[in-house]
């Protein structure tokens, strides 16, 4: 859920407050102080799970708080992480290493460029990991370390966390 308001004291509350009420789990918040919309309201991005029938008495509340929702439902793989495998990975089967993160269900692999210089020679690929959570992240990472080590391919991963 994406969500437009006022960038004021206790409007973040305001809108945290209503998810509760009506039942629902916070997943992750993302919320960037400096990211404002034309009409110098805030950006807030919130993962949340709610109980059958209850997006509407949400809906409600959050309008009553003064909170534009923007969004429902489109995006839930949040955080993104890219690394560089190299290794013969067309005889390794390429895509069966992104299936097996694929099929996870909360990590995908959303873009994905290769380069082979020869035929007999290895090739690298730059490949995108999104995932619902860090957790998820870390486990997709783990899963490719595995793939990687079972296909002698080396990965070259990034220096911050995932």
């Amino acid at each position: 859920m994406k969500l437009e308001m006022k960038d004021q004291p206790g409007q973040l509350v305001a809108a945290l407050k209503p998810i509760s009420a009506v039942g629902g789990n916070i997943i992750a918040v993302i919320h960037q102080r400096e990211a404002t919309t034309p009409a110098e309201a805030l950006d807030v991005q919130i993962v949340l799970e709610l109980p059958e029938g209850r997006l509407e008495r949400l809906l409600e509340l959050l309008r009553d708080q003064g909170i534009d929702v923007v969004r429902i439902g489109e995006e839930r793989l949040l955080y993104e992480c890219t690394l560089i495998v190299i290794g013969h990975l067309m005889h390794t089967d390429l895509s069966d290493t992104v299936n097996q993160i694929d099929k996870t269900g909360s990590a995908e692999v959303t873009e994905l460029s290769m380069v082979m210089p020869a035929i007999d020679s290895p090739s690298s690929a730059r490949i995108t990991i999104r995932s619902t959570t860090r957790t998820e992240m870390k486990r997709a990472i783990r899963i490719l370390r595995a793939v990687a080590k079972q296909k002698e391919l080396l990965i070259i991963e990034p220096l911050e966390d995932a």
